[in-house]
């Protein structure tokens, strides 16, 4: 495998021109996203298009828009996208999530947010412009998605465990609640780098789960490789 792709089981990455690279956060949310019975997502920064390729494999029915505000990583989603078997159910699109308008509503919002808010600024504008915030942060990505959002319509992201409460606070503030948290560990032992959240309309119970990735180096968890064994080649 080169540095310029990645190849899943059902599905080949090109990220050569991308400010970031496939990850394991974004797969980690490609795999746990609630996509079952949902007809229409929204993947907001969709960057190579990751995201939204794992949520096609996983929902054969699903019609998914990907926005990316990059221009070259834009371009390097839809080149993904077409080589995919799902081409026709993805619609890439290159503009700012903030204008994004559309009348018909969603099911899902996922994001893998390319920010980190308290994280000193690149010096690479393209990746700058991947890491941080900018003109996009938590309260303007949900103030936008509950516009967007069905009734009964989700919002899952994946965020570092240090802006956690930022993050939860900003959902609250729009009405957005969560329903399922899942704290993520490198190891046993290790303290928690990052927390999935899928948040929505209804107040209710948040559903409580830990996954911890490996247990030594290279040997996997059950639990992780049951999450990713769809997507990963030598799981």
């Amino acid at each position: 495998m080169s540095n310029s792709s990645f190849k899943f089981k059902q599905f080949t990455i090109y990220h050569d021109k991308c400010a970031m690279k496939v990850g394991t956060d974004g797969v980690l949310l490609g795999a746990w996203a609630p996509i079952a019975n949902v007809k229409r997502v929204l993947d907001v920064g969709t960057g190579t298009g990751l995201i939204a390729l794992q949520l096609a494999q996983r929902n054969p029915h699903a019609k998914i828009t990907a926005i990316e505000i990059d221009t070259v990583a834009a371009e390097q989603a839809k080149n993904n996208v077409l080589h995919s078997p799902w081409a026709d159910r993805i619609e890439v699109l290159c503009l700012d999530f903030r204008n994004y308008q559309q009348d018909d509503k969603f099911d899902l919002i996922v994001s893998n947010p390319p920010y980190f808010m308290d994280a000193l600024k690149c010096p690479d504008e393209q990746r700058c412009m991947a890491r941080h915030a900018g003109g996009l942060n938590y309260h303007s990505l949900f103030r936008h998605a509950v516009h967007l959002l069905s009734e009964q319509g989700k919002v899952s992201i994946i965020i570092p465990s240090e802006v956690e409460k930022t993050a939860v606070d900003a959902a609250w503030s729009h009405k957005l609640f969560p329903s399922h948290r899942m704290q993520v560990f490198t190891k046993p032992g290790k303290t928690c780098r990052r927390v999935l959240l899928t948040f929505g309309f209804q107040e209710k119970t948040c559903i409580e789960e830990n996954l911890c990735i490996e247990v030594n180096h290279n040997e996997f968890t059950p639990e992780y490789i049951a999450l990713t064994k769809d997507f990963y080649l030598k799981m």
